[in-house]
Parts: C-alpha cells; sequence; structure tokens
C-alpha cells in the first residue's frame, strides 16, 4: 500500500515485527512514509498513537479472532473509520459476523475453496476420485 502513496500504519505489541515489515523494501518502512507503534490494539492510547482517528481504512489481524472481532467494532463505533475489515479465521463466526455488518477476511474459508477446487479439478482428469483423496466438511 505504500508503493501506491497511501500512508500506512501498523500498530503491533511485537518491536520486532517491525523488522519484518521492511523485508523485500528498497527504503526502511519509515523512509517509503510507514509509521510503526508498539502497543496493543486493545488499548485505545495505542490506536491513537497509530493514527486510528485519521484512518481510512483500519485492518484487524492479531492471532485472535475475539481480539481482531472487538477492535474491528472498536474502530467502527468509536472511531468510526469508514472502511474496517476483520481477519477472522473460523468460517462460522467470520459468515455470521459479516451479517451483523463487519467487514470480514477468512483465510480458512479461501483455503477450503482453494482446495475444493484443486480436489474438483484433479477429479476430473480421473476416475472422479483423486487418489487417497477424503472428503471434510
Amino acid at each position: 500500500m505504500l508503493h501506491e502513496g497511501h500512508d500506512v500504519s501498523c500498530l503491533d505489541e511485537d518491536p520486532e515485527s517491525h523488522a519484518r515489515l521492511e523485508v523485500g523494501l528498497e527504503k526502511s518502512w519509515e523512509d517509503l512514509g510507514g509509521q510503526f507503534t508498539v502497543g496493543a490494539g486493545l488499548e485505545t492510547e495505542a490506536l491513537e498513537a497509530a493514527g486510528i482517528e485519521r484512518a481510512d481504512v483500519f485492518i484487524a489481524s492479531t492471532d485472535g479472532d475475539n481480539t481482531n472481532i472487538i477492535i474491528a467494532q472498536i474502530a467502527q463505533r468509536r472511531y468510526e473509520v469508514p472502511t474496517v475489515i476483520a481477519r477472522v479465521l473460523d468460517p462460522l463466526r467470520a459468515e455470521w459476523y459479516q451479517r451483523q455488518g463487519l467487514n470480514t477476511v477468512c483465510p480458512t474459508r479461501v483455503a477450503i475453496d482453494m482446495l475444493e477446487d484443486a480436489v474438483r479439478e484433479a477429479g476430473g482428469r480421473g476416475n472422479g476420485t483423486p487418489s487417497g483423496a477424503t472428503e471434510a466438511a
């Protein structure tokens, strides 16, 4: 997003995450216009230090579904960020929150869909059932 000219701010509890942001960049994160703040997404002080009050888009992508859902709701309701997206790993929860008006992205659902497509594609080349295939869902 930095390469497209957007202002990007990253908030993370782990200061070492900053180094991962710079992998593959020709300049430092800050030299490209990025901001990095150490703190927890559930802390309003950290959110404000990261610039949530001027954000057009907010993405909650911690390693916990509950945390992402709560932070996303804070961004929507308290800070009125126009576009809020929460990463939710549980497909059923992602679908339920999507129906409640929370924009969710579910990597698990994406992976399931890709795997199903791959099985269907492979099945079309053989007898309909790939060797060793089992159905799960």
